[in-house]
């Protein structure tokens, strides 16, 4: 590669896009995050309201009935509004699921407002994701029509870049953001992740500094803790937490796999149920209606079952509950969370899961302390010894957990014991063989989405063309179309060399492609491949 393909085709586009894309992301992620704690302080506010004066519940009912409605509607026309933000920005990501930007950004945006103020226990982090994902695509075809066609290449960078930048300012954790791309969102390490990754985090981090006071919101997610230490007498504790929050880990990711079953053949049941005039707008509320009704009457009893978790961990790490309490908020929050993301409710799970790994630990905590010991001083390492397993077992992220709990819960003079719950809770995992709940929700989704479809097999040959995305770049390192290999590469006679100085492939004007590829839609993967290497005249090969 030489030095100017390098700066002009890689790392100055890089700069300008990754930044332009962080910033945005950042501006926008602060909006959202503002509202978002305005709009769940006034769900509070309501739901204080009806439990003192429990005259008003019909009125709530029939307000909840309309809100179904209008999700209804919405879903109908923009169904990738629905269900978890972060399992659908990874099926984005890796080329799985189409979608179009601008819908995205203000749908997410508007219905998890929406869902937030019905307080079901979603969370912000999976929306901020999500918008963040729609901002780097926003940001693509910008690029794309003011600087040529090849830009339109860069399209998974930049949603992979403010999928970070979302997540980051979401957290407040940078580096954890960065590791979301890697571990989860692509599931390996290519260069050009890390540095798209890297600018747009920073970028969406310096930006939430400096619009967060203007607005009075906290940077952070958790505010800065003192944690006692843990002596290596003392390891035992983190161990304990790990295989009691693994087999938790099991049993919840089971337990979502029955209670969808259950949903599906219940919705089916009311589907059956209804007159033909129905089974449109209304009968696909129906079920958002129930979940709403149950988050209703769940909010009515504590106010605990209610939202993301968030107020609920902060509590937890500074005092515990009742193990009985903890068992039924643990069931009745597991259930809604379940519920609502079968129903395909928009809004996150990163934030609910943490409070569920925070309640089981301040379970084990709280016995601990009553019976060992243990002072009261040892259970805020707990409770965040608790959240780190349950992001590396349930999300199946062992080092993205392990820098989260350094990043932002304080966990820095606890490294090894992170070390031991993350590996030893995601271990446990693997060896019953569960899947993480955000693979799992994809999964559900992509059968959704394919139904009925029968999927087209193309073999053939490709030729990189001059001024291309793909020139100088290491065929690793390129976002290909979702399940396309390149099963060889022809270099042009005139050039013998075959691979670079540091024994790598790296593409050049004029090498030809052997790609095979299995695609729902064969236009949508033509031009997206025709994006990176150039726009070709030879006909292709199908095999169905």
């Amino acid at each position: 590669m030489t030095r100017k393909t390098y700066l002009y085709n890689l790392l100055f586009p890089a700069l300008v896009y990754a930044t332009l894309t962080g910033v945005c992301v950042g501006t926008c992620i602060v909006i959202f995050k503002f509202c978002a704690s305005h709009i769940i302080h006034a769900s509070g506010t309501v739901y204080a309201l009806l439990r003192e004066h429990p005259g008003y519940l019909p009125i709530a009912v029939a307000v909840l009935f309309a809100c179904a409605v209008l999700c209804a509607v919405v879903y109908r026309f923009h169904s990738n509004l629905r269900g978890g933000g972060i399992p659908t920005s990874i099926g984005i990501l890796r080329g799985l699921i189409p979608f179009r930007w601008i819908y995205n950004f203000c749908g997410v945006f508007a219905m998890s407002m929406l869902t937030f103020f019905l307080g079901v226990p979603l969370g912000t982090e999976g929306p901020s994701v999500q918008i963040g994902t729609a901002l780097g695509r926003g940001v693509t075809r910008m690029g794309s029509r003011t600087a040529g066609k090849k830009h339109a290449a860069w399209d998974r960078y930049l949603m992979t870049a403010g999928a970070c930048a979302g997540f980051c300012t979401a957290t407040d954790a940078p580096i954890s953001g960065m590791m979301f791309a890697i571990e989860e969102a692509h599931q390996r390490i290519s260069p050009m992740i890390i540095l798209v990754s890297t600018i747009s985090v920073t970028a969406a981090k310096v930006t939430s500094n400096l619009l967060s006071p203007l607005l009075g919101i906290n940077t952070y997610l958790f505010a800065p803790m003192r944690l006692i230490t843990l002596k290596p007498r003392e390891l035992w504790l983190p161990i304990l937490i790990a295989i009691s929050v693994g087999l938790f880990a099991v049993l919840f990711l089971k337990y979502y796999l029955l209670l969808r079953t259950l949903w599906q053949k219940f919705t089916a049941l009311l589907h059956r149920m209804m007159p033909k005039f129905m089974k449109t707008t209304v009968g696909a509320a129906l079920p958002l209606f129930v979940v709403f009704l149950i988050t209703l009457i769940a909010g009515c009893i504590s106010e605990t079952n209610l939202s993301s978790g968030h107020h609920l961990i902060e509590e937890l790490m500074h005092g515990h509950l009742a193990w009985f309490m903890l068992i039924v908020f643990v069931m009745v929050r597991m259930s809604i969370m379940i519920f609502a993301n079968s129903a395909g409710l928009t809004g996150g799970m990163f934030l609910p899961i943490m409070a569920l790994g925070a309640m089981i630990s301040s379970i084990i905590g709280g016995y601990l302390i009553t019976h060992t010991p243990l002072t009261s001083g040892y259970y805020p390492v707990v409770v965040v010894l608790g959240i780190t397993a349950c992001i590396a077992s349930m999300m199946k992220m062992p080092l993205t957990a392990i820098v989260f709990a350094i990043e932002a819960l304080s966990a820095h003079d606890n490294i090894v014991p992170v070390l031991i719950v993350s590996v030893l809770s995601y271990f446990i995992t693997e060896v019953f063989e569960v899947e993480s709940i955000n693979e799992v929700v994809l999964e559900h989704r992509l059968e959704d989405m394919r139904h009925g479809k029968e999927p087209v097999t193309v073999d053939t040959t490709v030729t990189v063309g001059a001024d291309t995305f793909a020139v100088g770049k290491q065929v690793r390192d390129i976002f290909w179309p979702a399940n396309l290999f390149v099963l060889a590469v022809r270099r042009d006679t005139e050039n013998k060399e075959e691979m670079d100085e540091r024994g790598d492939k790296t593409l050049r004007v004029g090498d030809t492609l052997h790609v095979r590829y299995e695609t729902y839609d064969p236009d949508e993967t033509k031009r997206e491949l025709y994006a990176i290497v150039g726009t070709q005249n030879s006909p292709e090969k199908s095999e169905n």
